[in-house]
């Protein structure tokens, strides 16, 4: 994440009710980190070569270029709303939706996206744009879907790699900063292998499995509290797929955060099945949270 005090809260915005309610959630995160909020539109329309000023006959306001204007400016408003007093700045710029916002992330804090939306940011979840983003960003990505709950925890999902781990104190210090407990989910299957070539063993005590994986889980997070005093911590390891236990889990939280990528069952967590299950199914916004290139 950038540390430096001037870095943003950047939200994407096309106009669409989703993106509006990704400007109310970025709007209450930047006052949380006390930051101010970038309002941005990837305008995509000249790269395609098409007229975005109004024709000689067209009626004021008309055109392209002033329909973006104008949605940068209601999402400004709604932002200033949301939060009176915030620092809020919108922009408008030429490229594609993802592109434009893989730019901001250097400088960035966060980038917000809606869960869906219209142009550019069509089919966010299940499309290119947050794939791209979220694999390619400089900085945390929060999508935001589902319900607020601000009583809420946090829950974060680990699997001992180090972008989990790297999650795992994002989400630790968004627990205390928000005063809520922070639930940390291991999802796991069967026995692993213990070399190239072995067999999976066809019989196991599955409470002595379970045990196992508990005290791997407590083992990743062991130093997580000192680094972050004040944190609730609670571990649950369960024996399913992660993209369900992580779903499970969000019923009641207020935000999921989730690593760049992982291994076992969060191996290719942006391209593969977990990411995809998490952004369709989540019942809160999702954080993904990845390291440095």
């Amino acid at each position: 994440m950038n540390s430096a005090d001037s870095a943003a809260v950047v939200v994407g915005v096309d106009g669409s009710e989703p993106s509006l309610r990704a400007v109310r959630l970025a709007a209450v995160e930047a006052v949380r980190r006390h930051r101010p909020l970038r309002v941005v539109h990837g305008f995509i329309w000249p790269l395609l070569h098409v007229p975005v000023a109004p024709g000689p006959d067209a009626p004021p306001g008309a055109g392209l270029r002033q329909r973006a204007t104008e949605l940068v400016a209601r999402a400004v408003a709604e932002a200033e709303a949301t939060t009176p007093g915030l620092p809020t700045s919108g922009e408008i710029i030429d490229g594609e939706a993802a592109a434009v916002l893989v730019g901001e992330s250097p400088t960035a804090a966060l980038v917000v996206l809606g869960d869906r939306g219209l142009g550019g940011f069509s089919a966010l979840v299940v499309g290119s744009v947050a794939v791209q983003v979220s694999a390619y960003a400089d900085c945390p990505v929060l999508v935001a879907r589902g319900t607020q709950r601000p009583d809420g925890p946090v829950v974060v999902g680990i699997d001992g790699s180090p972008a989990s781990l790297l999650a795992a104190d994002f989400a630790a210090e968004t627990a205390v900063t928000r005063g809520v407990p922070l639930r940390a989910v291991h999802a796991y299957r069967h026995p692993g292998s213990s070399g190239p070539g072995d067999m999976q063993p066809l019989v196991y005590d599955e409470a002595q499995l379970h045990g196992e994986q508990e005290k791997l889980l407590t083992g990743w997070l062991d130093e997580l509290p000192a680094r972050h005093p004040g944190l609730r911590l609670t571990c649950r390891a369960t024996r399913e797929r992660a993209g369900a236990a992580l779903a499970e889990a969000s019923r009641d939280a207020q935000l999921l955060v989730v690593g760049g990528q992982g291994r076992g069952e969060v191996t290719g967590l942006l391209l593969g099945s977990v990411s995809q299950s998490v952004l369709h199914h989540a019942r809160c916004p999702v954080a993904v949270v990845r390291g440095p290139r």
